[in-house]
């Protein structure tokens, strides 16, 4: 192999590898740039602010600054097409090269394929340290050590037709080379071979842009997973955000977001009517790395409190320990037993919990209150605002009556406008919740509910305010809130997250307040 390597035909090899391999990452950092500038709106916003590595501060300081997310935008973009064009025809291929080690170097910065570090970053494959950024950025190394007169290109003609030195190893065992400044149809031909390939990456790219625009009508902004981009839909990016959710202090001094992320859809637990296969579709969505960038997601926007069963304590533990983000975590303290439920978030960190609205609504109906006052004292004990929910208004009713005070309410609310309930049931024989539940009618009483729950002096979470999907949220939202609620808690899906926070900051900062039946608290 060596003598091989030695002869002109080996050399020959050699320096067609080479540029084969030039012309391959030439042709993926060109499209990457061509890309990118034809997807109106593209920024790198969301690849910077999922930063988690050593330079993530840098990295989130550019996202969050207009100005220079705007120059970072234009040098990406236009960096990438530069130094594509300047790799695929073999010009300026030192510059290229080092220009393209230190983009690459950035994008690996700031989201290395580290362990923990990739869960927001959609990717073709699976990646542990080497990932393809590195792969590139360690060839375009070559570029820059071996001699550019070695490898066919502009580069090379170019010294051919002006310099004496033109000697590399495709010249060894010719007996008579060329003049400086007279070089044979051969050579030049040979320096050029680059064009053709370059003639078709211009007829595939008008193909997939234009002239066969299946993905342009039906698959519009969800092209490959490109450096320094992440994937995106029609739906709102965090780009797209207006302003954050404001927090209040109003629940045992914590800061909790008037906008809570509900735990259903995530849990599984999707209410979906007749579909009995929504559940388990829903719920082999949100893999863990899926609700991880959820709660990314919804903390970017301010919603910085996350409610939920204590079956998903794994899963928001999970979110803290790999330093993801700090999301609060509220417990329904859900399950066969309320006391374990209870111990159970209190061990995984829970800010706040409350008697899940099923459990309390069961107490009621059997007599059993005391069960309920055992769950608040139970979970004061260990530091934590208690509340209580409810689907039955009753519930609630009886819980004062008792002498009960919770330090806030989760009680159902919604408007009862949507197509199910046309053929609404007659709620005064209904005895079990579970009916209720099963005709999605969470909320029966909905004006009786409004009026009691104006008397209270505790703050009062709404929740089922969409009737689990059946109510637009700028319609639900708004009534919520005007109807006296001081938070309101949603199930969300990630592509759903920004729209929904840019919807309830839009009714936050309107003129409702004065239709409110009860005060703002804080």
């Amino acid at each position: 192999m060596k003598a091989f390597l030695e002869t002109r035909n080996g050399a020959m090899v050699v320096s067609g590898i080479l540029l084969a391999l030039r012309i391959a990452i030439g042709w993926h950092f060109l499209y990457e740039g061509m890309a990118k500038l034809f997807v109106d709106g593209w920024s790198s916003y969301n690849f910077l602010l999922n930063s988690r590595w050593i330079f993530s501060g840098f990295f989130h300081w550019i996202a969050n600054t207009p100005a220079m997310l705007k120059i970072i935008d234009f040098l990406n973009v236009w960096g990438l097409i530069l130094i594509g064009l300047g790799l695929f025809l073999g010009v300026f291929t030192r510059v290229a090269a080092a220009a393209g080690i230190l983009l690459l170097s950035f994008y690996y910065m700031a989201n290395p394929p580290l362990l923990g570090m990739d869960f927001g970053i959609p990717v073709e494959g699976h990646y542990l340290i080497v990932n393809k950024n590195l792969i590139e950025l360690l060839a375009l190394i070559l570029f820059l050590i071996v001699p550019t007169r070695w490898i066919p290109g502009l580069d090379r003609l170019w010294k051919l037709l002006f310099r004496k030195d033109t000697a590399g190893p495709v010249d060894q065992g010719i007996e008579r080379k060329p003049e400086p400044g007279t070089v044979g149809r051969r050579e030049v031909l040979k320096n050029l071979v680059a064009l053709p390939f370059f003639g078709g990456f211009v007829l595939a790219a008008l193909k997939k842009k234009g002239w066969m625009s299946y993905e342009e009508q039906f698959l519009k902004d969800t092209d490959a997973i490109t450096s320094a981009t992440m994937k995106s839909f029609d739906f709102s990016d965090l780009k797209d955000l207006q302003e954050k959710i404001p927090t209040t202090k109003i629940i045992g001094g914590i800061d909790i977001s008037r906008v809570i992320l509900g735990g259903n859809l995530i849990g599984g637990w999707a209410h979906a009517r007749e579909l009995i296969y929504v559940s388990k579709l829903v719920k082999s969505y949100h893999s863990d790395e899926k609700v991880y960038e959820t709660f990314k997601i919804a903390e970017e926007c301010g919603i910085n409190t996350f409610l939920t069963n204590p079956v998903l304590c794994r899963v928001i533990n999970g979110y803290w320990r790999r330093g993801i983000g700090q999301i609060k975590f509220i417990s329904d303290c859900g399950g066969d037993d309320l006391m374990k439920g209870i111990k159970t978030s209190i061990d995984n960190g829970a800010s706040a919990c409350y008697i899940h609205g099923g459990i309390a609504d069961a107490y009621v109906r059997s007599g059993q209150v005391d069960k309920i006052q055992e769950g608040l004292e139970l979970i004061r004990q260990n530091g934590l605002p208690a509340g209580i929910g409810a689907h039955q208004l009753n519930t609630v009713q009886a819980c004062v009556a008792q002498g009960l005070n919770p330090d806030f309410w989760m009680k159902t609310l919604h408007l009862k406008s949507y197509l199910k309930v046309k053929h609404e049931i007659d709620t005064s024989r209904v005895t079990d919740n579970e009916e209720v539940m099963y005709k999605n009618v969470f909320c029966e009483d909905t004006r009786e509910t409004i009026s009691f729950m104006e008397t209270l002096p505790q703050p009062w979470i709404a929740f089922k305010i969409l009737a689990a999907g059946a109510i637009d949220p700028r319609t639900g939202f708004q009534h919520a809130f005007e109807s006296g609620a001081d938070f309101i808690c949603v199930g969300m899906y990630d592509f759903q997250v920004v729209d929904n926070a840019n919807i309830a900051v839009t009714v936050l900062n309107s003129d409702f307040k004065s239709k409110r039946p009860r005060p703002w608290l804080a």
